[in-house]
């Protein structure tokens, strides 16, 4: 079986209003598509993470306290998301890749949080991927790609469809502190890199688009892969 893993933001996967709705049709695309993929799912914290991360900061907590904060959020995210799932979900989110690794031995669905201190779910699905040999990582995030600048506050910004390692690496830079908000993690861009994962950056409110790019087809968002496409 082919192996995926998705980076599924928290701010995604969360929402004020009908959260739920989505994380019952998001689990059923992966069900539906778990007969033919090995799916690993990392879960990011959203805005309930930065909440408390930024409670946490005031309140005097060091930048590695902050971010177990985050962890716990992320994990309760994945737990949500395993209910859904119900039994083709291992059911307790792993805490490392060796366990995430051996979880996926026995289950088709393998969904986990946050690792360690120092390291966003973005870069804990880039590890994962490496670890358990995925052909692919789809990132779902609030924005339908990676673009020249932040397109929430620049109207000038352009999606950039196609996109090479490098490039993601020059585009995000260094991340810094507890709760950084990208487009993707600059230590998850380069463990891509190394590994020559590919990469796509997809708006993960679209759910049709999304699992177009889960099974590898065309989609519409930004791919980064080591050789740039045109046309």
């Amino acid at each position: 079986m082919e192996t995926v893993v998705l980076s599924l933001g928290g701010s995604v996967l969360l929402r004020d209003e009908g959260y739920t709705s989505y994380v019952r049709r998001v689990a059923k695309i992966l069900i539906d598509m778990s007969a033919k993929y090995k799916l690993y799912v990392v879960t990011g914290g959203g805005k309930i993470a930065r909440y408390y991360i930024k409670a946490g900061r005031y309140l005097g907590a060091d930048e590695s306290f902050l971010d177990e904060m985050g962890i716990e959020v992320t994990r309760l995210n994945a737990r949500l998301l395993i209910t859904a799932l119900g039994d083709r979900a291992c059911h307790s989110p792993p805490k490392d890749y060796d366990e995430a690794l051996h979880a996926g031995k026995a289950h088709s669905i393998v969904v986990m949080g946050g690792v360690s201190p120092g390291l966003t779910t973005d870069a804990v699905s880039a590890l994962l991927a490496e670890r358990v040999k995925a052909k692919r990582l789809v990132n779902a995030t609030s924005v339908d790609g990676a673009y020249t600048a932040d397109p929430k506050k620049n109207p000038d910004a352009k999606r950039i469809p196609h996109m090479t390692h490098k490039e993601l690496i020059g585009l995000v830079g260094h991340s810094t502190g507890a709760g950084p908000n990208n487009v993707f993690d600059p230590v998850g861009a380069r463990v891509l890199e190394r590994s020559k994962i590919s990469l796509a950056i997809v708006d993960g409110n679209d759910l049709v688009n999304l699992r177009a790019a889960l099974e590898g087809k065309t989609f519409r968002g930004t791919l980064v892969a080591p050789r740039r496409r045109h046309g």
